[in-house]
């Protein structure tokens, strides 16, 4: 019984402690909501406060921007109204002046028709006295009009045909004054824009050996081998003392070429001897024929003709291999392309047309140690049989004069041949004379007072003077020049022109020690 009564009491007082416990809570959560309500009533008083300055100070700044508003306004209606008056005042003036010129016209026009009464009255009395006189001047002459004009017109004639003879005569020579001045400015400009090297080409070519011991293997035994190589190529190999040389003189630069290759390759490869010696020939023959092809090419590429033949293309690599009287035929014909593109050019004339035709000029030399005939001839052939415009045949045909030209482009094309080829150092020149005339022209040179030495260049087409600065001045530099050009037009015979050039320079030394 005690453990029960014990239980119930352990019961009853974990009850009390609960409701006590529930009631504590429930004190200090009202203690809560009362200092949140506080709180929130705190908060909603600054708020209203803050809510209140904020709208002091917007009707504030919203009554500044309406007065500052105001006052633009303001003044910009005050600028308008002062711009209408401005132009209030101007209308006014204008209409103002309008007014003065509609009274000036009036007034114009009132004499000018007093002008028109008169000049009227004036008409008809001057030609009651122009017939009056033309009666008198009848019976004078004893001519009616129409035999006076007649009369007139017959002694016109006569004078107007004396001098429209005398003017036309005039105006011919004047225009081909002035034709012949244009053609030098025009063939001046494309010589000068189409500046080419040139070069004579040589008879031989030389082929370094790595040894001198190595010419005794090119000779062969009982020289077989170099009997071989001269056989295949058609070139003669010249072994002298030149050391570590060998020399292949030919005409045909395509067949030097090919021995070239093929002695490289010999040399190059060491075996030597007859059937190795014809495997190279054959190999170099391809390499040279590659070379054709591909300097066909360059040659259209270069001038920018399009179009050509694959046959016509292989001719004119051919001439990388052909010369005439020493000048590269193929770099002759590129030049004479150019120069008749430039030429054309100026004159207005069809410039592709121009340059296909002087590219083709000399195809004919390709192939004309093959086949009978001049080389116009051939190349005319050639053109036709490969379609080519009438106008490049007729170039080719007529570049030499074996035909008369009858188009402009032939014309032109017989121009620039003749430019390129006359072109000094273009072709051949007996080296003896070549030397003699530059030695002649140095020593001519030379015996003027004040030159200190002086120097031929640019193949004797200028000669370069330097002056004693202490001897010759400034001024003197300009008459000493003419002078020089004076006598050496008098004792030299040369081809072209050579310029004069005359330097002077003053040079001051130190040395700082």
């Amino acid at each position: 019984m005690e453990w029960i009564f014990i239980g119930i009491g352990a019961v009853v007082l974990i009850i009390v402690a609960f409701v006590l416990g529930v009631l504590y809570r429930k004190r200090v959560a009202e203690r809560e909501i009362a200092s949140a309500e506080d709180e929130a009533k705190r908060i909603i008083n600054e708020a209203i406060k803050s809510a209140e300055n904020k709208k002091r100070e917007m009707r504030l700044e919203a009554k500044e921007e309406i007065h500052k508003s105001r006052t633009e306004y303001e003044k910009e209606v005050k600028e308008r109204r002062a711009e209408l008056q401005k132009q209030e005042r101007r209308l006014q003036q204008k209409e103002e002046s309008l007014d003065r010129k509609a009274d000036s016209f009036e007034k114009k026009s009132e004499n000018l028709n007093k002008k028109l009464v008169e000049a009227d009255a004036a008409i008809e009395e001057a030609k009651a006295l122009k017939q009056s006189q033309m009666e008198m001047l009848e019976k004078i002459s004893g001519f009616t009009i129409e035999e006076a004009k007649d009369y007139l017109i017959k002694s016109l004639e006569d004078e107007v045909t004396h001098e429209k003879a005398m003017k036309l005569k005039e105006i011919e020579a004047r225009y081909k004054d002035e034709a012949d001045q244009k053609a030098r400015e025009y063939i001046t400009l494309a010589i000068q824009r189409c500046a080419a090297d040139h070069v004579a080409e040589a008879t031989v070519s030389v082929v370094p050996l790595p040894n001198d011991e190595m010419k005794g293997r090119v000779i062969g035994r009982e020289g077989r081998n170099i009997r071989a190589i001269e056989n295949l190529t058609g070139v003669d190999l010249i072994i002298d003392d030149t050391p570590e040389a060998i020399t292949l003189s030919g005409f045909d630069p395509y067949r030097r070429e090919i021995a070239r290759i093929a002695l490289e390759k010999l040399i190059l490869d060491g075996r030597i001897h007859p059937a190795r010696i014809e495997e190279m020939v054959a190999k170099a023959k391809k390499e040279v024929d590659a070379v054709i092809k591909s300097e066909g090419e360059r040659a259209t590429f270069e001038t920018g003709v399009h179009g050509l033949h694959p046959e016509l293309i292989k001719l004119l690599g051919r001439q990388k291999f052909r010369t005439s009287y020493g000048q590269n035929v193929l770099n002759h014909s590129i030049e004479v392309s150019h120069i008749a593109g430039l030429l054309a050019s100026e004159l207005g004339v069809d410039v592709q047309l121009a340059k296909r035709a002087g590219l083709l000029h000399d195809i004919g030399k390709s192939i004309d140690h093959e086949v009978e005939g001049s080389h116009v001839m051939i190349g005319a052939d050639l053109a036709k049989r490969y379609k080519e415009n009438e106008a490049v045949v007729h170039a080719i045909e007529a570049h030499h004069g074996d035909v008369e030209p009858k188009t402009l482009v032939a014309c032109l094309v017989q121009a620039a041949d003749t430019i390129s080829a006359a072109r000094p150092g273009a072709r051949r020149e007996n080296i003896e004379n070549y030397i003699k005339r530059l030695e002649k022209l140095e020593e001519l040179t030379n015996s003027f007072p004040g030159v200190e030495s002086s120097y031929a260049i640019q193949a004797g087409r200028e000669i370069r003077i330097m002056v004693k600065p202490d001897a010759v001045s400034e001024d003197q530099m300009i008459l000493l020049a003419r002078d020089i050009a004076k006598k050496i037009e008098s004792e030299l015979e040369y081809p072209g022109q050579i310029k004069v050039n005359l330097l002077r320079e003053t040079r001051a030394i130190e040395y700082a020690k």
